[in-house]
């Protein structure tokens, strides 16, 4: 068996021997506060796949995937005119830094009396939060562009969209994935604390009123589906993240081998 499959293969039998070592160990538990992982798994589903999926699952979905859209296209747009231009770097540089240094909790306040209780409050907080990385990354990205490929570009007169497509965007492209995914952990931690704070539906919303009911299954059940979205995520990124940078792994392959 190769390297590769090995390493497959561990990658699926630990969490499937935590998991059977959970499910044994906790059988026959009678702690109000470590419930069996039987209860808990059969909450689970009675919660997140029978009742709760439309209601409170999409929503926190929907908040997210926008928050982070928005932080990704401001967060790339804004890094490529920081990277490009010196100037307006050292402009906003003191700016950026405040901002990013303001902790998420702290904005809440703020965010719920500009917005109130509703979607666009959280759109906005995990929007805010996520954008930081985002921004610093495709910026720093851009500024480490090689400068013979630049001197290179500007001999052979290649400017404007061209430049910006075939070139700048193509060298940070693997900061800016590095940002992204960073910002995308943020993004799950933020709308948690959001629907937990100021809402009427979502997982973090009824993860919290599950433990003030002392439904001590359901509150574990809501703590599971958050790992297993958490992990399914960063599955989906990864995947993603080797197709669109093949070119980046094949090359840096290619320089350790020589």
């Amino acid at each position: 068996m190769t390297r590769r499959r090995w390493l497959v293969a561990l990658e699926i039998a630990v969490p499937v021997a935590l998991v059977a070592a959970w499910w044994m160990s906790s059988s026959g538990s009678s702690s109000i506060y470590f419930p069996s992982l039987h209860q808990i798994m059969d909450r689970f589903w009675a919660n997140w796949v029978e009742t709760r999926f439309a209601s409170d699952v999409l929503p926190s979905l929907k908040r997210l995937l926008i928050g982070y859209i928005v932080a990704c296209v401001v967060g790339v747009g804004g890094g490529l005119v920081l990277g490009l231009s010196r100037i307006a770097r050292r402009l906003t540089e003191p700016l950026v830094h405040f901002f990013r240094s303001i902790p998420s909790a702290a904005l809440l306040p703020f965010a719920i009396l500009l917005f109130g209780l509703g979607d666009a409050m959280k759109v906005f907080i995990i929007g805010f939060v996520s954008l930081w990385p985002i921004l610093l990354n495709t910026t720093s990205g851009v500024d480490d562009t090689d400068e013979v490929v630049v001197q290179t570009t500007d001999v052979y007169r290649i400017k404007g969209p061209r430049r910006l497509f075939m070139v700048v965007l193509p060298a940070a492209s693997p900061h800016i994935i590095a940002g992204m995914r960073t910002s995308l952990s943020l993004a799950i931690i933020v709308m948690i604390i959001s629907e937990m704070v100021g809402s009427t539906n979502g997982i973090g919303y009824f993860t919290l009123q599950a433990q003030r009911g002392f439904a001590v299954a359901d509150m574990w059940s809501g703590i599971v589906l958050l790992g297993l979205l958490g992990y399914i995520f960063n599955l989906a990124f990864t995947f993603t993240e080797r197709r669109i940078l093949r070119w980046y792994h094949a090359s840096r392959a290619g320089a350790a081998a020589t």
